[in-house]
């Protein structure tokens, strides 16, 4: 029988360890995880959960008690510290674990301030695991004065939350405009304006120059000279792959952990997916931190473990809920050179092309339009633009052009 051993303890291990049992593998597996409780989904954690709508127990996948029923081996608090490639074996504190089979799903790690601007003051929060936002959960009072450091997707959800909860709080953007790497003006100026109506002074081509304060933050210097007095701090300025493990190892990583398009690594026999993973995709090689991306990952290297040969060609999508706005995104918009309008009001979307090339949509409190521009992009279909710009179009009829 073959041993598999996972680590890491997120959605991408959990989906990986059920499809091996899904498919019929008999032998050992093990799924390491560092954090001290089971797999749970992450974007609740700067949402539901930060707002207090979604309980601790809620966040987990599976009840412990699904893994004894699949015979998927938990292993809780276990942080790997080495791999012998040559010997097939990892250790664990003073564990060794031998294996046949080895899943590098260590996921990534939120990119923190440098310690002499004041990144290690008290009251300075990352949001990226459950202790992350227990950590910081009580500070969530009304009146407190937050500052958020990051215009995008994670800091303008917290920013979001604090706000609904009462706080007063001002979001910093470096950049010239918020979600400038991931998205469109006009979809930028839709959040932007829900985020001044709700209260937040957000200023955007402004960084943070230092935080100052005796052992916990209390004050922020902007670039702009601006000083302001705040209770905490939330980081928002993006995440890293978690790759110290596989370069300790001597697999080959090129922004993240470099998978082939069956998910193998360049160590026969060790395979990744995930945030840490980066993969072939349509002439580059590409890294997605996406839930979505974390399970059919996994799920297409637990079938290629299994002897297929199934290559992996993604549609992704992502989304956002921030207020009432529910943004909701298929395709990756990378090159585009156009951006078409659809909608208005309550619910508006823009589609993005590359020339004639349908790339990615954006869809905003308009379900129906994120559904036909995934489906289009999951069929290759081509769209034509001043068709999706015509309020008159039934999108529904594009999919069956």
């Amino acid at each position: 029988m073959t041993d598999t051993l996972i680590i890491g303890g997120g959605q991408a291990a959990m989906s990986l360890a059920e499809k091996l049992r899904a498919l019929g593998e008999t032998g050992a597996v093990t799924i390491l995880g560092d954090e001290p409780v089971p797999p749970y989904e992450r974007p609740p954690l700067s949402k539901g959960y930060l707002l207090g709508e979604q309980t601790r127990e809620r966040l987990f996948l599976r009840p412990e008690a699904i893994y004894a029923e699949k015979d998927i081996s938990l292993r809780l608090g276990t942080r790997v510290t080495a791999i012998d490639t040559a010997a097939r074996i990892v250790t664990a504190g003073d564990r060794v674990l031998p294996f046949d089979r080895l899943a590098l799903v260590t996921g990534s790690t939120p990119i923190r301030l440098p310690g002499p601007i004041g990144g290690s003051l008290g009251g300075v929060h990352t949001v990226r695991t459950l202790a992350d936002i227990d950590a910081m959960v009580s500070r969530f009072t009304a009146g407190a004065r937050v500052l958020v450091v990051g215009g995008g997707y994670i800091g303008l959800e917290a920013a979001a939350v604090a706000s609904k909860l009462g706080l007063s709080v001002t979001l910093v953007e470096q950049a010239e405009r918020i979600l400038g790497r991931v998205a469109a003006v006009e979809t930028a100026d839709v959040v932007r304006e829900a985020h001044r109506a709700h209260g937040v002074d957000l200023k955007e081509g402004v960084g943070l120059e230092r935080l100052e304060g005796d052992g916990d933050v209390e004050r922020a210097v902007l670039s702009d000279g601006t000083l302001i007095d705040v209770d905490f701090v939330i980081v928002g300025i993006g995440i890293r792959p978690e790759t110290v493990l596989a370069e300790a190892a001597g697999v080959t990583c090129d922004n993240g952990i470099a998978v082939n398009e069956f998910g193998e690594t360049s160590v026969p026999g060790i395979w990744a997916a995930g945030d840490c993973a980066s993969f072939p995709y349509q002439g580059r090689r590409l890294r997605l931190e996406s839930v979505q991306n974390a399970i059919d990952q996994a799920e297409n290297v637990a079938i290629n473990m299994m002897g297929g040969q199934t290559p992996y060609a993604p549609v992704p999508w992502f989304w956002s809920d921030q207020y009432d706005l529910k943004l909701q995104i298929a395709g990756l918009n990378t090159g585009y050179d156009r951006v078409v309008k659809r909608g208005g009001g309550d619910g508006v979307s823009h589609w993005y092309f590359a020339g004639d090339r349908f790339l990615a949509v954006d869809a905003i409190n308009a379900a129906r339009d994120y559904m036909v521009g995934k489906r289009l992009l999951e069929a290759g279909k081509s769209v034509d633009a001043d068709a999706i710009a015509d309020p008159e179009t039934d999108l529904k009829a594009l999919l069956r052009a």
